[in-house]
């Protein structure tokens, strides 16, 4: 058995039904991420997903918070219901459900799958539940650079400028705060799951009480979505025409999940993570946030924000 298959088959030993069977009695198949072991478990009578955490993601995840994340927007009814989960090492099995794992070209061609997307996270915002862990963004920007710091990585070059630059943003978000919500902050499309008529939304390793528009500008950032696109999405999401305030909140958080997520990447890239090409995918986020930053329209969407 290789070593892959001997993690697989120990993590199902914690479910009653998989007590005593072997290996050969169901099947894996690996999924995508590009941190985690992933993979579906079909039985014939059922199927499961089991999430095993990457090598060196205990760093900055804190697995107990993920879990009662993830536990409360199942409750939420936005996310798959856990069977079994494990707090200290992150291992977790899920039900699987029967949707389209969504992607860019997904999220074009599926009809209505941006407002599906809206919905979903309007459900979670506003759902009541509580999540552990406050998502500061500028905070977070400061904890991984000082991981990367600590690992003598390189940074790409401007990069302390542009973060300089984004000081009247913290400003005018500091000033005119929004009413936390439990949020995703990671919504890859790969974490969105489309069967048609609902969005589903999984993986909360980054989830935390945030302003609620992070989320979309996140999602619309991951997805590339179009103007169209955006309306159709904050249309759903707010059951009517969004303000130019609320647009340009997500706009500015457009700019401001590169800025952060560049660096999450550089993270990946220093620790050697296999998944992809992390400093290639670093120097795009980058490049993005300051081609955002620096259109003549920004400063309008932080006007708009700070006249309310």
């Amino acid at each position: 058995m290789t070593q892959d298959k001997e993690a697989i088959h120990k993590a199902l030993q914690n479910l009653p039904q998989f007590a005593g069977v072997t290996p050969d009695s169901y099947r894996a198949t690996r999924l995508g991420g590009l941190t985690n072991l992933v993979y579906r478990i079909e039985t014939g009578r059922e199927k499961l997903v089991l999430r095993i955490p990457g090598e060196g993601t205990s760093e900055y995840i804190d697995r107990a918070i993920e879990l009662h994340n993830a536990r409360a927007a199942q409750a939420a009814g936005v996310s798959p219901q856990i069977l079994w989960a494990d707090e200290q090492n992150g291992v977790m099995i899920s039900r699987c459900i029967d949707a389209e794992t969504m992607t860019p070209a997904l999220f074009k061609s599926r009809r209505g799958a941006p407002a599906r997307a809206g919905q979903a996270l309007a459900k979670l915002h506003d759902s009541g539940q509580e999540f552990r862990f406050r998502f500061e963004l500028f905070a977070m920007i400061d904890d991984y650079l000082k991981i990367l710091t600590e690992k003598n990585a390189a940074l790409p070059e401007g990069y302390h400028q542009v973060v300089a630059a984004a000081e009247p943003v913290k400003e005018v978000l500091e000033n005119n705060p929004a009413d936390l919500a439990p949020c995703h902050c990671d919504p890859l499309c790969e974490n969105f799951l489309d069967d048609g008529q609902k969005m589903w939304v999984i993986d909360w390793e980054y989830s935390g009480m945030n302003d609620p528009l992070w989320d979309l500008g996140d999602l619309s950032v991951e997805a590339g979505f179009t103007d169209a696109q955006d309306m159709e999405m904050l249309r759903a999401y707010f059951g009517a025409d969004p303000t130019a305030a609320q647009v340009g909140r997500m706009v500015i958080y457009k700019a401001m999940c590169d800025l952060l997520w560049t660096l999450w990447g550089l993270i990946q890239h220093v620790d050697g993570n296999p998944a992809e090409d992390f400093w290639a995918y670093s120097l795009k986020r980058f490049e993005r946030c300051k081609g955002l930053m620096q259109a003549a329209a920004f400063e309008k969407h932080l006007m708009a924000v700070r006249d309310g």
